[in-house]
């Protein structure tokens, strides 16, 4: 390349060889920049005159690997599905290096679909393109939704055919990412009872992500904030019904971020149990279980972390189960703390959990749609006329004794319900990627060539509490023929 577009470091690639493989991307047949995330660039000190120069594009693709870089595809294991697996890996995804990026921080640049690693078992290495634009659009929508997140830099299209159920158009995203150390990662040299692995592992994370780190005991210190930012994502996740679909220990991040979007998705109508994975059969990863399923995980996590956090087993037991039985109530207050924000609450007050479960009580029994139905709530404290409740629930009796009792509540907050309107109308999201609008924008990206309505979606999800009445029609619920039960990883 004449022009150097950004530089990369490549801490990890400094670690020991049994962390991961040098590889290289693998070339592919014909690429074509679909999309290029201008402010993500800027944001990341690439310069945007990057998708300008063919050179610069191809880096996208894996054609061409840019100054600087080390790639390398990672070593990790995880459980999956309650099963453990000792060696899993990157087997599709190459990490070129790292970023530092305006705002200090130091985070990954990651080709998804570039070829096959050690680690990609019998897979091709290759991603679907479909897939591609799926990750690429949730990403970004929990990014705007104030949810961390994973983000997409860039969606390419090989040119190249990959096989799965049929023949699909093959694509390559660009994924950013804190890290991609994950609960896998520490799994993966437990396992192997390579304990000094396993202690460079953690000492690496402990740089890299978390600050002021105490002399005495690190590695709890370590395990109590993975903790907390594990339940404050999980949530958030569940403030706007996002559904992670697989939250296996190899897809839970050591950073907190959201990570890995195969059969994830958005509840339309609320149902405490809804799956989206299609081999889900027992409600392993349904909406309601994922608080459970991310504390299952941590204990995972804390189980890796016992040959390091004391020379002493006892002591080491002792320290896990100290930062792990904080973390079922540190949840259930992060989660009604985000709840009751929907609802206008900021103070508290010994009702409130009921007042929440009932609401939650009529959603469900009348098959109300979660998002649609806390973003018209506003309206009984500013607009009479408006009868989305009204038209929806059977029993409007019981409805109208919980709106009384909410109202009476709200008045505990020494706010007009004008500025309380205005409070929860800035949390509850009009626009979200619906599963129905995520499937038609992939049918018609992939099969028509068509990339239209995906960059007009990815226009209106960076605003998506802000209602625009000429995009209205990314904001209703699906018809019955629209829905999509399940989403699938493209692997």
């Amino acid at each position: 390349m004449k022009k150097e577009f950004f530089k990369l470091s490549n801490s990890y690639a400094k670690l020991p060889k049994v962390f991961y493989e040098k590889i290289k991307p693998k070339p592919v047949k014909n690429p074509r920049l679909i999309h290029f995330n201008i402010n993500l660039s800027k944001e990341l000190n690439i310069d945007p005159n990057i998708i300008n120069e063919e050179n610069g594009k191809l880096i996208f693709s894996g054609n061409i690997i840019p100054k600087g870089a080390n790639p390398i595809a990672m070593a990790y294991a995880g459980h999956q599905f309650g099963n453990f697996v000792p060696q899993l890996g990157d087997g599709r995804a190459i990490l070129l290096g790292e970023l530092f990026a305006k705002n200090g921080e130091r985070y990954d640049l990651q080709l998804k679909g570039s070829g096959r690693t050690a680690f990609s078992r019998n897979g091709d290495g290759r991603s679907p393109l479909g897939p591609v634009i799926r990750e690429y659009l949730i990403s970004e929508s929990l990014h705007y939704l104030g949810i961390n997140s994973t983000r997409s830099l860039a969606i390419v299209s090989t040119g190249e055919d990959v096989f799965r159920e049929k023949r699909m158009p093959g694509g390559v995203l660009t994924r950013i990412a804190s890290s991609h150390i994950r609960i896998g990662t520490f799994e993966f040299f437990s396992y192997k009872n390579d304990i000094k692995s396993l202690k460079a592992l953690a000492d690496y994370t402990l740089k890299r992500h978390f600050k002021n780190t105490p002399k005495k005991n690190p590695y709890k210190f370590l395990l109590k904030n993975v903790l907390k930012s594990q339940a404050e994502l999980i949530s958030k996740w569940m403030s706007v019904g996002f559904i992670h679909g697989v939250m296996n220990t190899d897809n839970t991040t050591i950073s907190g971020e959201t990570i890995d979007f195969g059969p994830c998705a958005f509840m339309d109508q609320y149902n405490p149990h809804q799956v989206f994975s299609y081999i889900d059969e027992g409600g392993r990863y349904s909406y309601i279980n994922q608080g459970k399923i991310i504390f299952w995980n941590l204990a995972k996590f804390a189980e890796s972390l016992l040959p390091i956090l004391s020379d002493n087993t006892k002591e080491s037991k002792k320290h896990a189960m100290e930062c792990l039985e904080v973390f079922p109530s540190y949840f259930e207050k992060r989660w009604l703390n985000e709840m009751k924000k929907k609802i206008g609450l900021s103070k508290h007050e010994k009702e409130d959990h009921v007042i929440l479960n009932e609401f939650f009580e009529i959603l469900r029994t009348n098959n109300l749609d979660f998002t649609l139905s806390f973003r018209k709530l506003s309206k009984y404290l500013t607009e009479v006329n408006d009868d989305y409740f009204c038209k929806n629930v059977r029993d409007k009796k019981k409805l109208n004794s919980w709106v009384s009792k909410w109202k009476k509540r709200l008045s505990k907050e020494n706010l007009s319900f004008t500025n309380l309107s205005e409070k929860m109308e800035n949390t509850n999201p009009l626009y979200i990627p619906r599963n129905h609008i995520v499937e038609r924008i992939i049918e018609s990206s992939v099969s028509k060539n068509d990339f239209t309505e995906m960059k007009r979606f990815l226009k209106v999800i960076q605003k998506p509490f802000s209602e625009d009445s000429l995009t209205t029609e990314y904001a209703v619920s699906p018809k019955k023929d629209e829905i999509v039960p399940f989403t699938f990883c493209g692997t």
